[in-house]
């Protein structure tokens, strides 16, 4: 699974064009990509691209069952 530079700017856009509110998990993130024609191959994808900028603060992890993903303010 090949991860494309720039995944994490278009989740964001997405989630900003969409007008989401509150944290989301994976799948419900993924869902909203495939509303707006950006390509993911799976939730699993998602999760790990959000979780990796949950290193940086950019993405807060809520570790709730289903994880829940919400980008932070300063991201958007």
């Amino acid at each position: 699974m090949a991860i494309r530079h720039g995944a994490f700017e278009r989740i964001r856009s997405v989630l900003a064009d969409a007008d989401a509110d509150g944290p989301l998990t994976a799948r419900e993130i993924l869902e909203l990509l495939d509303e707006h024609d950006e390509e993911f191959d799976s939730a699993h994808q998602v999760a790990t691209v959000l979780g990796r900028r949950a290193q940086t603060g950019e993405v807060e992890v809520i570790r709730d069952q289903p994880y829940r993903y919400d980008i932070t303010d300063e991201a958007q």
